[in-house]
């Protein structure tokens, strides 16, 4: 059984949210489209209070890029976004969420921050999505969304080391690429371990 993750289609990794993402409202029609030919489809949704420690304004002299350790993990601090119950943390208004049968949420522990669908950064605590995945007798994941160099990356990789087929597609994810060519290493990073990496219109044939 085949399963859709769409990775954190929301209004602040859109070029007019908190933590744009250049054309990462490109990938919503992307989303759309490969959500029609899927039966199960989950969208993750980061879900962060607002005293979150990835957070640069709740660190004394820290600002967004700077790199401390948060839950005994390095991590990259950003602007705040996706706070619970904000604008910012919905669903971009053109997604089609009618087609979303399971919504899982994220990063909602202040002391570290979930890149992955699967599991805090430390990976000592999961999401549930690993759990709801196997519930429903899926094995296979094509997965799209926002960034493909962060919460992408981290849930392909995660989803391969649970033993998960894993399809991304390329143009139904855009990079934050804080470092140019972020994007592409974090594509290569995945087909190394195993992922498949297409296009909508090679898996969709057109």
């Amino acid at each position: 059984m085949e399963a859709l993750v769409l990775v954190d289609v929301q209004n602040d990794f859109m070029p007019f949210g908190a933590l744009p993402v250049a054309e990462g409202d490109l990938v919503v029609p992307v989303a759309n489209r490969l959500a029609a030919h899927h039966a199960i489809v989950v969208a993750t949704q980061d879900w962060h209070p607002a005293d979150h420690g990835s957070f640069a304004v709740n660190h004394a002299g820290k600002s967004p890029g700077d790199v401390i350790e948060l839950g005994g993990t390095e991590q990259v601090l950003w602007p705040p976004h996706c706070v619970q119950g904000t604008p910012g943390a919905s669903f971009h208004s053109a997604l089609d969420v009618g087609r979303v049968t399971q919504v899982v949420r994220k990063g909602a522990d202040p002391l570290v921050d979930s890149y992955s669908g699967f599991f805090d950064n430390d990976h000592r605590s999961a999401t549930g999505l690993e759990a709801l995945l196997r519930a429903r007798g899926v094995d296979s994941l094509v997965i799209c969304g926002l960034a493909t160099d962060y919460c992408v990356n981290y849930t392909a990789l995660d989803a391969r080391e649970l033993g998960f087929r894993v399809t991304v597609v390329a143009d139904g994810c855009r990079a934050v690429d804080l470092a140019a060519g972020d994007g592409e290493r974090a594509l290569a990073a995945m087909a190394g371990a195993g992922c498949v990496v297409t296009t909508s219109a090679e898996l969709l044939g057109g």
